[in-house]
């Protein structure tokens, strides 16, 4: 992402920020990376359009009953075959959380859904895009549901081979048309 954006003349500036600490004992403290970050942005009155979180993109599959929900009901809604990715929202994204998911579903380079809710929805709110909402910044998390479809996570079966690259690709494609959209 960082490499498509460097050739491009934007009317905004963009950071790129890895997080450390995001994993227990750590989640939910002042010790997370994003807090840590998020705080600076706040305390030094700096303005922000908008965060973007990616947190597991990876992995997808096709066939039914690959993918569950948090609440049964939203299964009626989104399926149950883990291809798609999805924007999540809360009402502190604002418009900009809008933005982005209007952006990304024009796009149509892999299938994408919006959840926006509370935190909750267990999930919702599990990565670095959480401090930005505690700050009151607008910020969405992209991802591909997580342990809602990928098995291997947060297990020694996690690795590179369960990853579907091409899918991948399409995500980090997709955002950057819709980053130079914005």
């Amino acid at each position: 992402m960082a490499r498509l954006l460097a050739k491009e003349k934007l009317d905004y500036r963009i950071d790129f920020v890895a997080y450390t600490l995001e994993e227990p004992p750590f989640f939910r403290t002042e010790k997370m990376g994003s807090y840590v970050h998020a705080n600076y942005l706040k305390e030094n009155s700096i303005t922000v359009k908008g965060m973007i979180c990616l947190e597991m993109i990876g992995y997808y599959k096709d066939e039914a009953n690959t993918q569950t929900c948090p609440i049964k009901e939203m299964s009626a809604i989104y399926g149950n075959r883990a291809n798609f990715i999805t924007v999540v929202q809360n009402e502190k994204s604002g418009n900009f959380g809008s933005k982005i998911e209007n952006l990304m579903k024009k796009q149509k380079l892999i299938p994408t859904v919006s959840f926006k809710g509370s935190s909750l929805v267990t999930g919702v709110d599990f990565s670095d895009h959480l401090n930005y909402w505690n700050l009151n910044y607008p910020a969405v998390m992209i991802t591909n549901t997580s342990f809602y479809r990928n098995k291997n996570y947060h297990t020694n079966k996690d690795s590179l081979e369960t990853l579907n690259i091409n899918k991948m690709s399409a995500v980090i494609q997709q955002l950057y048309i819709t980053i130079k959209e914005l």
